[in-house]
């Protein structure tokens, strides 16, 4: 991929840790204004200063913010248009994903208040994301939207609760919604769906919940967060143009859909 980058602006929620570190570091690789954001100051002051010290401060703009308060992304984007112009690409790779002691919380156990917090984050939050770069991108004739999916909800969920699939698997609708809205205007959405992936929320390999998935992945592997990184690079690159719509699965030959 060799198209000149130089000057645009991509927001990576959850842009701190994991896959969305990976993908901040390969998008900055590729002359990126890169705005990342999560929940917790500490690690975005943590990914802020690693990036600027690799990349450059003037490069990286990071600031904490909570999915689930409407008043935090819109101030963030007021912030981030004044600081660098309207984002032209956005990933949605935030996300959270309640345990109980021995893995995911039983259905009968899970609480309103729990279901809420977790579809505020992993869908409410995407979608009002979606809603702060949309009109601009309209206007521009030109934008990428990445949502960040899983196989939880692509097939029978393993090890992630109900709150979380559920969330995931709307993710699915509202990308089809968003192409509808938003193909006329140059606009592609597509929602990577990855397998299990190394993370801080997926624990150390030698846990029992990553024994058993990396016993059902015929590449002999658990993921990388760069495996996941890669895809969303080039779906957010101008040749992937003609690609929208979309559900790519990242997962190492785990689910393989027809």
């Amino acid at each position: 991929m060799n198209d000149n980058s130089h000057s645009q602006v991509a927001v990576i929620t959850g842009g701190t840790t994991g896959i969305g570190l990976a993908t901040a570091r390969r998008l900055l690789r590729r002359n990126y204004l890169v705005a990342v954001f999560s929940q917790r100051r500490e690690s975005v002051e943590a990914a802020r200063d690693e990036l600027a010290e690799e990349f450059g401060k003037e490069r990286v703009f990071a600031q904490p913010v909570d999915l689930a308060v409407p008043g935090q992304i819109e101030e963030f984007f007021v912030v981030l248009r004044a600081h660098w112009g309207h984002p032209h690409a956005l990933v949605c790779n935030a996300g959270v994903s309640p345990k109980g002691r021995d893995g995911a919380l039983p259905f009968n156990e899970i609480h309103l208040q729990e279901w809420n917090e977790v579809l505020a984050v992993n869908l409410t939050g995407a979608m009002l994301c979606c809603q702060a770069v949309g009109p601009a991108m309209m206007d521009r004739g030109f934008g990428r939207i990445v949502l960040i999916g899983s196989v939880a909800a692509r097939t029978r969920p393993k090890i992630a609760g109900a709150s979380y699939v559920a969330s995931k698997a709307a993710l699915s609708g509202l990308t089809k919604s968003l192409v509808t809205a938003y193909a006329p205007f140059g606009i592609t959405v597509n929602l990577v769906a990855p397998g299990r992936i190394l993370t801080n929320m997926s624990g150390e390999p030698n846990t029992p919940a990553n024994k058993a998935a990396l016993a059902a992945i015929p590449a002999g592997r658990l993921g990388q967060p760069d495996d996941v990184a890669a895809v969303v690079e080039f779906l957010i690159s101008r040749e992937a143009g003609f690609v929208n719509g979309a559900v790519v699965d990242v997962n190492g030959g785990e689910f393989l859909p027809l």
